[in-house]
């Protein structure tokens, strides 16, 4: 049967996808700028001519130029043709250059760079039903990760996630027993003992170089905090006042079992708080920008990890609330609710 081609269809396909080679290209454009300090010197000394930006960061004005021109040709800065000059605009100038602002970008440019630089060993896994292990990432990976959720965590774990959890700040004031569970480098964890100097936590993940970087992160905290190796379903210990899995739980092979090891390790009053990307429980639910970008991490980077594990069960990023609640309910968990979100989280509370 012939079928019919709308030729215009066809050249709208054709741009759009030129539009994705160009996005493709400008993850790296964007983890040079980050690395070289283009975006900071923009933000620091207005706007700029290539010669100038090249002088001030101490690199080549041709690299200058052609990175300004297709950072211009994104919408990332502005280009005045009558003065030559190229200018990141102020909302611009939060979402690059400022660590602390929720809008933070740099570091989810950078996973995103990371973990494509696998795409060859990930298509290899697709063949055989293998998985890639998240230590066999780049370091890009393990950097960006953090880079990328820390400021969501700076701006709502403290005023926001934990109040919503019943009962959890004023334990944690006046002193718990806290494990924070697939800790990475231990943004999350510092933070809450920064917050609440009476409770004692410790960080578990199975990735031997993280849990090193998190050591010396938290070195001026003392007892307060420590971070341990080991796997979700074998961190040690019981009676804990409050268990935390940030955005980790779809990354494990066996969650089932992870879920049930926190089950057994909480105190029959404690709280298990997860967080998981944001998704729908439909397909269709999710097909949106980020549903999208989250769809890309979980083909390359979250799905091969949960394979390369035992049990593999391969939740995927977009898992959605349901599928995360039978997750726990299977683990002997009773009570789930959704406590809190954001555009890149969903926030629940789990307990026993």
């Amino acid at each position: 049967m012939t079928v019919a081609i709308d030729s215009d269809k066809l050249m709208g396909f054709v741009f759009k996808a030129v539009d994705e080679v160009g996005a493709t290209l400008n993850a790296a454009l964007v983890v040079m700028g980050d690395r070289l300090g283009f975006y900071q010197a923009l933000a620091d000394h207005g706007p700029s001519t290539p010669a100038e930006l090249a002088e001030r960061t101490s690199t080549d004005q041709h690299y200058t130029r052609e990175w300004l021109n297709a950072q211009a040709a994104g919408g990332f800065v502005e280009y005045d043709a009558s003065t030559g000059r190229y200018t990141l605009p102020p909302e611009q100038t939060v979402a690059m250059t400022d660590p602390n602002s929720p809008a933070y970008l740099p570091g989810f440019f950078q996973i995103a760079l990371g973990t494509v630089q696998h795409t060859t060993e990930t298509i290899e896994a697709a063949r055989s039903g293998a998985g890639v292990g998240w230590h066999e990432h780049t370091s890009d990976v393990h950097v960006g990760c953090e880079r990328f959720f820390r400021p969501s965590y700076n701006a709502n774990l403290l005023s926001s996630w934990l109040p919503a959890l019943d009962g959890v700040v004023a334990k944690l004031e006046r002193g718990a027993k806290v494990a924070d569970i697939g800790c990475g480098h231990g943004a999350s964890t510092i933070l809450m003992a920064e917050a609440f100097p009476k409770s004692r936590f410790t960080g578990w993940d199975y990735h031997q170089a993280s849990i090193e970087t998190a050591r010396q992160r938290a070195a001026g905290l003392g007892e307060r905090v420590t971070f341990e190796v080991a796997a979700a379903n074998q961190f040690s210990g019981s009676g804990y006042d409050l268990v935390t899995t940030f955005d980790a739980l779809h990354d494990m092979g066996d969650p089932v079992g992870a879920a049930r090891h926190i089950r057994e390790a909480l105190a029959p009053d404690g709280t298990w708080l997860l967080v998981e990307p944001m998704a729908g429980d439909h397909v269709e639910d999710n097909l949106n920008p980020v549903g999208r970008a989250y769809y890309g991490f979980s083909t390359l980077l979250c799905t091969p990890a949960s394979l390369s594990q035992p049990v593999g069960l391969a939740l995927g990023t977009q898992a959605g609330p349901a599928r995360i609640q039978d997750v726990t309910t299977a683990a002997g968990f009773s009570r789930f609710r959704t406590v809190a979100q954001t555009p890149f989280n969903l926030v629940f509370e789990v307990r026993p």
